[in-house]
């Protein structure tokens, strides 16, 4: 190719790239070479099949349309995958030589960087720490073996094994599969149940947490990876994603969202677990959210009394063969169960205090000085979790007029102070952020929410009776 058309490429590459702006560029044209213009045809050439793919669907008209701006012959384009063993080309005549310095020791560096999460086989026998999976480490003690089940986590137990238990190729029945719960009530133990099942099937398998999906593409973007990090989610037969909850940023976001569609159209499995029921993410793409309503969404509810008491003794269990003296009374076991309500966590916390006031004090466990082991663990009820559309419905009450007026543009003095009051209420009452509280009063600035936050302080601290109506409104909202 001569320095000429070398020159028209790095023109045209330049536009798509103001077009397009530096993310997109750099994730889908960074590797895209020109290596002809001949006879009216312009070959363009990527490292992968995947990045062809993509290209040809989503941006094979732009390219053409740029490169006949520079190419006045140019008819049509082609684009192909190129050999792995061939080099890059210096982008233009005068740094040649630059690039050719620092090609030698880079280029290949870049074609091998990978993340943790994607460079590990994924059809290698599972080993005890999850790494054959490539992705988060697993714990080697939550298998479907010991998974107690209850009739709080039936549906999401038998859910799970349906999906563990399918063949290579079998299409999914549920997908994806959605399960939440509160913490420590089961849902990690059941992913990675899920795992470790679905691996023995000879099924491909990755198991993340969302802060190593995050970590995994920043540092694959940052690394120039991406293509890699994409190729290696496509390529697997069951994704398990925990804490999704978690998954922030617009373009994570966006590129999670593309897995799902890629993955649940090619009839693979995809695996998710949150705290919460989609309908509560609210910080989560409104596309995310329809791909995991559009499956099947089971939730883990508190452990009762009989499946505490199975837990406390498998701990129990698990504890005495490593201390043959540790004994526990059923009335301990007992005064536990009906104590500890909450999770099974504190349930294992719980088992770990009396290994060591028997160990340490060598006296018999009775209920008194169980009383004592736990006495940090005991909590009160857990307060309810407020929701943005329970304020607006309950001030919108109050107030006598409708939600809809609340989240409406309307500027009347019955609407406005009613609207301020209760974007207040949802910064106090709730863990949401300014911009996503204005979202949810029908997409305004976070500084208009910030202005009504300090405007009802200022307000209740001069006026006894809005400070009471306030006081009212959040006892309300507790109940």
């Amino acid at each position: 190719m001569s320095a000429d058309d070398r020159q028209r490429w790095e023109r045209a590459r330049g536009r798509l790239r103001a077009e397009l702006g530096e993310a997109v560029y750099n994730s889908w044209f960074a590797r895209l070479e020109l290596e002809s213009v001949k006879d009216g045809a312009a070959l363009l050439t990527v490292p992968t099949k995947f990045l062809k793919s993509w290209i040809q669907s989503h941006y094979a008209d732009r390219i053409r349309t740029r490169l006949c701006a520079e190419f006045s012959s140019l008819e049509h384009i082609v684009i192909d995958v190129r050999s792995p063993t061939r080099r890059s080309r210096p982008r233009d005549a005068e740094s040649a030589t630059a690039a050719a310095e620092k090609a030698q020791p880079t280029a290949p560096a870049v074609d091998r960087i990978e993340t943790q999460l994607v460079k590990a086989p994924l059809r290698a026998p599972a080993r005890a720490d999850g790494e054959s999976f490539g992705g988060s480490p697993l714990d080697r003690r939550l298998s479907f073996s010991t998974f107690l089940v209850g009739p709080s986590n039936q549906l999401a137990y038998a859910a799970a094994c349906r999906v563990a238990d399918a063949r290579p190729g079998e299409h999914p029945l549920f997908n994806p599969l959605y399960t939440h719960a509160a913490v420590g009530l089961g849902k990690t133990h059941l992913l990675q149940a899920v795992a470790r099942s679905a691996n023995d099937n000879k099924r491909r398998v990755l198991y993340l947490t969302a802060e190593k999906f995050m970590s995994g593409f920043v540092s694959a973007l940052s690394q120039h990876s991406s293509i890699a990090f994409k190729e290696r989610l496509r390529n697997i037969d069951v994704l398990i994603i925990d804490d999704v909850q978690f998954l922030q940023g617009k373009s994570i976001q966006q590129e999670f969202c593309h897995t799902l569609n890629s993955l649940i159209d090619a009839g693979k499995q995809v695996v998710v677990a949150a705290d919460r029921p989609p309908s509560d993410l609210e910080t989560l793409d409104e596309r995310v959210l329809s791909r995991f309503k559009g499956g099947l969404c089971v939730d883990i509810g508190p452990l009762d009394e009989e499946l505490r008491v199975k837990i406390l003794e498998a701990r129990i269990a698990a504890a005495h063969e490593a201390q043959p003296s540790f004994h526990v009374p059923p009335a301990v076991v007992s005064y536990i169960a009906k104590t500890i309500v909450t999770n099974g966590r504190d349930l294992e916390g719980a088992v770990n205090r009396l290994l060591a006031h028997s160990t340490l004090n060598g006296a018999p466990l009775c209920v008194e000085t169980a009383e004592t082991a736990i006495r940090d663990l005991v909590r009160s009820a857990e307060p309810k979790r407020v929701k943005i559309d329970d304020i607006q419905k309950l001030v919108a009450s109050h107030y006598n007029i409708s939600r809809a007026d609340i989240l409406s543009s309307r500027r009347t003095a019955n609407v406005v102070r009613p609207r301020q009051i209760a974007m207040y209420l949802s910064k106090v009452l709730t863990l949401r952020s300014l911009p996503e509280i204005g979202r949810r009063f029908g997409g305004r600035d976070h500084t208009t929410v910030l202005h009504a936050v300090r405007k009802v302080e200022e307000l209740a601290s001069k006026d006894k009776s809005l400070s009471e109506v306030i006081e009212l409104l959040k006892r309300m909202l507790a109940e």
